[in-house]
């Protein structure tokens, strides 16, 4: 039987910040994707993360998004990398920057070109801290991939396009409680929860099942799914267990996404989305 996750579970999530808290113990998390045509996802990954408690945001992407992610926000830390697209090319780079990371999310507009999905899957096999793979890195991934991801601190974030591009599964044609089925399957075999994103949201660590139920029809707007990316990478940064830390971001973005849509309605952006990620901690937790 399904979990529900409730506000009261995210408030177990977030405990009380000691007085002498300093930089980097809530985490540091390293953002790996953008291309030439799409500089705005990575931005909202890590814009989202910082807004969910994370510490401090790098954003390693091409140049053309990461300087458009310099230009606008001061508080993310950008290295941009020569070109238009992530490639072999940019292996080493993106290993110097995974050292002294606390998770890592990564796909969000890397694009879909063979030499970007061989770099993202390269990068999947080699990383051993927890990371969010979510969009174009998810299309990297094919079943014959599987065992190198197994027991991996990975969250998979698929809408139901990308469940079907990594399992072959149509989950959309299947009925809700089949879909649960379905999901905690696919995080059993992958060895790593998968979180199937939609009007619900299915999660599963391959042995337990939860449903969130927050969000609003408006969330269907483009970089939605990158807030939701980014919550999630936040508290993996933060070092809260992989399941876990996939309820409660989806709670979060959900609850986000209600309070912006009550707000702006047809004309909700993510960027909204993310700006309302803090009134909601601050409701929830007290």
């Amino acid at each position: 039987m399904a979990i529900e996750v409730t506000a009261q579970f995210v408030r177990s999530v977030y405990k009380p910040r000691p007085a002498m808290a300093r930089k980097y113990d809530y985490g540091h998390l390293l953002v790996v994707g953008g291309s030439v045509h799409y500089t705005g996802a990575p931005q909202l990954v890590a814009l989202a993360a910082m807004r969910a408690g994370c510490d401090l945001a790098t954003l390693i992407a091409p140049q053309r998004a990461a300087d458009a992610a310099a230009g606008t926000n001061p508080n993310l830390v950008t290295r941009p990398l020569d070109g238009d697209a992530i490639s072999g090319r940019h292996l080493s780079q993106v290993r110097e920057l995974m050292t002294h990371k606390t998770a890592m999310v990564m796909g969000n507009g890397a694009g879909r070109e063979e030499g970007t999905l061989d770099a993202l899957l390269k990068i999947m096999k080699e990383c051993i801290m927890p990371a969010v793979i979510d969009a174009d890195a998810i299309r990297a991934v094919r079943k014959k991939d599987f065992e190198e991801m197994k027991d991996k601190p990975y969250v998979f974030t698929p809408h139901a396009g990308e469940f079907f591009a990594l399992t072959g599964i149509d989950s959309a044609a299947k009925p809700f409680e089949e879909r649960t089925e379905i999901v905690m399957q696919a995080a059993r075999t992958l060895g790593c929860v998968v979180v199937l994103k939609g009007n619900k949201d299915i999660i599963s660590d391959g042995q337990e099942v939860a449903v969130n139920s927050t969000g609003t029809p408006f969330m269907t707007k483009g970089g939605t799914g990158d807030v939701l990316a980014g919550i999630i990478g936040a508290l993996l940064a933060r070092g809260t267990a992989p399941f876990t830390a996939a309820q409660a971001g989806c709670w979060i973005s959900g609850k986000a996404g209600e309070r912006a849509g009550a707000l702006k309605g047809e004309g909700l952006l993510a960027t909204d989305v993310v700006d309302e990620i803090p009134r909601v901690l601050i409701d929830t937790l007290g």
